[in-house]
């Protein structure tokens, strides 16, 4: 007998860490920016995330200094580092910053 699992859109804690830090970027911070962590967590949840997808997307926000996280796991700070997330548009950015300095160097 086959099971068949519906693919979850979070299992790949790159793509969790960058819709927490989307999530925790649209809730209005607190004192000294502080989001308390339910307020991040109840959306990403509803939005198809498990806890487990939940808890590694936490760690590799914080591994990639998206995110600053409490000791007392209560609440979290967004950092100004913004993820990458379309090579496409690096790279698109880069040719044509190249292409500007060869015109002027012509």
């Amino acid at each position: 007998m086959k099971k068949f699992v519906a693919e979850r859109p979070f299992a790949d804690p790159d793509a969790a860490a960058r819709k927490i830090v989307e999530i925790a970027n649209g809730v209005e911070a607190l004192q000294n920016g502080r989001i308390y962590i339910e307020r991040v967590n109840a959306p990403f949840l509803a939005g198809a995330g498990s806890g487990d997808d939940f808890g590694s997307g936490i760690e590799r926000a914080i591994a990639l200094g998206w995110l600053w996280y409490h000791e007392s796991g209560t609440y979290l700070r967004t950092t100004n580092v913004e993820p990458v997330c379309d090579c496409d548009k690096v790279f698109t950015k880069l040719e044509s910053l190249r292409t500007d300095e060869e015109s002027k160097i012509s």
